[in-house]
């Protein structure tokens, strides 16, 4: 079924003439060029060459090839794992290890020479630059074949004359290894994209749009999942983009590696949306939870009536999250990420410090600073920005470090560099939420006045609870300069009340309809100034989208109350603290170290 002249690197069954060329055609041809026994140790091909050459008994021989004869040759297009020639090898039903929906095996996992042979049939640890290293490999082929039967059921395009005075666009393969907890090689995946770029608006396409979850809501629905006692599972769309419909003409060419020798020239026109597209975007990665396995599997059911789906059961790994779930509650970090940012910054073997930031503030414009590498520096940033997905206690560190992204200097990488030392030595740190507290919504804020030494900008830092659980945070400098620290108070309190207000509409969806919801803040003032519906000369000067904040505690969504400087959890988000101060706020906002021996006991306890 392949369509152009691949070099094949395995043999057709016709041509078999002995027992070692069938335990060859079995085994495949491997590309890698060992330096050493033990490089080829971890090629699945070159292991059990090694294996067949050692076997010098004709007798060993003739069992090793039962074995393998075994393993059945069937033919059906549609069957994902499709070889070059179309044939495939099934194993028997009782020789699958584990849940049957499960693709692949690792290594760890084969306990026999055929589980061995199915391994280095589907899995291919190769590294891919092109499409021409890609035909070399037959688990690359087979992925590529996979793509492109998904295409042929899902009804993606037609084999079409190519239109006069229109420039079909490109394509591309991507070719992706996709691991599991143990960075261990479970599938190989190929995409066939679009080269969007080249798109022309009004003519390729008129709209483009896609959905993004805010991290925000994912944290949401974990809190409710430890509210609610739920097991959190994970499913996945195959071929998700495929689903949507296409209102404009496109056009492409023919993929390279499979273009038909009886049409050429021809193009295929698009009938549904393809990766990259400008109109393709979708979302594919479910999640959803239950207190029984049989709504469990009546969801995934109703699901998988509609698309083709794969479960992937519980949720341990989501958006680069580490998710573990435990009767008591689930704890939320990014442990494998921080091992891999330090390592690559070679910050491993740095002396760790007790808080990201120093008590003397050292962060301004230095014109006469010796300028340091740009890109490592954006680099950097980059990299704890995503970490503090689940690390809120470096947030406003790493805030403050972006805003010298454009011209960074030493004693800014140097800053940079103090928060990688902090990571060091709290590398299991994460989010804890327990089952044992309330579902009440709740917020903090606060500001400090002119923290910004160069524009003399306020920052509002503020923290959103439910129940005991941190869902919610931010430390942002203010767009305006205020006059007071009133004024930073107050316009800190309007930008947590649109936060808690989002956070209100969502779990409208989850049946919870909250009012005269609680904010916290350190300033009797700028509460004042909120409760009062009248303006006056000392407040008119603020700008109008400040005070919406007095309409919602008009109306009595919001809640305004007094809490002293020393137990105001946001105090964190604003400035730097001593050790003693971090730690205890650290404490407060619901983050725990739990080393890898910890979580696996939390787990058994079930």
């Amino acid at each position: 079924q392949v369509i152009g002249e691949p070099s094949r690197p395995v043999l057709t069954r016709n041509q078999l003439r002995s027992d070692g060329d069938m335990c060859m055609y079995a085994l495949t041809v491997s590309t890698i060029e060992p330096k050493n026994v033990k490089e080829a140790m971890t090629d699945p091909g070159l292991k059990l060459c090694m294996m067949i050459t050692l076997v010098v008994n004709r007798q060993l021989l003739q069992e090793l090839f039962c074995l393998l004869k075994n393993l059945k040759f069937d033919v059906d297009e549609l069957n994902p794992n499709a070889m070059v020639d179309g044939n495939t090898f099934d194993h028997p039903l009782e020789q699958v290890i584990g849940e049957p929906s499960r693709p692949v095996l690792t290594r760890n996992q084969l306990r026999s020479d055929g589980d061995m042979c199915m391994y280095a049939l589907t899995v291919s640890t190769m590294e891919l630059k092109n499409v021409k290293e890609a035909m070399t490999d037959l688990a690359w082929i087979d992925s590529m074949q996979e793509e492109l039967l998904q295409f042929k059921r899902l009804d993606v395009w037609v084999l079409v004359p190519a239109p006069d005075n229109i420039s079909p666009l490109t394509l591309k393969w991507l070719f992706k290894k996709k691991h599991d907890e143990e960075q261990t090689v479970i599938r190989n995946k190929s995409h066939l994209v679009v080269r969007g770029y080249r798109q022309e608006e009004g003519i390729d396409f008129e709209e483009s749009f896609a959905l993004v979850a805010r991290m925000e809501a994912i944290r949401i629905f974990l809190a409710y999942a430890t509210h609610k006692s739920f097991t959190v599972f994970q499913m996945d769309v195959k071929t998700a983009f495929l689903h949507g419909t296409l209102k404009e003409d496109v056009y492409i060419c023919q993929p390279e590696g499979f273009i038909g020798p009886d049409h050429p020239s021809h193009v295929y026109k698009l009938k549904k949306a393809l990766y990259g597209l400008k109109q393709a975007p979708r979302v594919d990665d479910i999640t959803f939870g239950s207190t029984h396995p049989r709504y469990i599997q009546l969801f995934f059911n109703l699901m998988e009536s509609r698309f083709e789906m794969s479960m992937m059961g519980e949720m341990t790994f989501f958006l680069g999250l580490q998710v573990n779930q435990s009767p008591c509650g689930i704890f939320i970090n990014q442990s494998k990420y921080v091992l891999e940012i330090l390592k690559k910054y070679r910050m491993e073997s740095y002396d760790p410090v007790g808080t990201p930031i120093e008590i003397k503030y050292k962060l301004d414009l230095d014109q006469n600073g010796t300028p340091v590498d740009a890109t490592k520096y954006r680099s950097m940033i980059g990299a704890l920005m995503y970490l503090t997905s689940s690390r809120p206690d470096i947030v406003h560190a790493t805030c403050s470090c972006a805003r010298y992204q454009a011209k960074p200097i030493e004693k800014h990488l140097n800053e940079v560099k103090r928060i990688f030392r902090c990571l060091r030595g709290t590398v299991n740190t994460g989010l804890w939420y327990s089952k044992d507290s309330g579902f009440e919504l709740t917020g903090f804020s606060d500001a400090d006045y002119t923290r910004c030494k160069d524009t003399f900008k306020s920052t509002s830092g503020g923290a959103q609870f439910l129940g005991e659980k941190l869902v919610s945070w931010s430390s942002k400098k203010q767009d305006c300069t205020a006059l007071s620290t009133t004024k930073a108070e107050y316009v800190s309190l309007s930008a947590c009340c649109a936060q808690v207000l989002w956070m209100r509409t969502q779990l409208m969806d989850y049946g919870f309809y909250f009012n005269m919801i609680l904010i916290y803040c350190d300033s009797k003032s700028a509460i004042a100034i909120s409760c009062n519906p009248v303006q006056h000369s000392r407040t008119k000067h603020i700008g109008v989208r400040y005070h919406f904040i007095k309409e919602h505690v008009e109306k009595g969504r919001i809640e305004l109350y007094f809490v002293k400087t020393d137990y105001q959890l946001a105090d964190i988000f604003t400035k730097a603290l001593p050790a003693d101060r971090f730690n205890y706020l650290v404490h407060r906002l619901g983050m725990r170290s739990l080393s890898p021996k910890e979580l696996e006991r939390l787990v058994k306890s079930r």
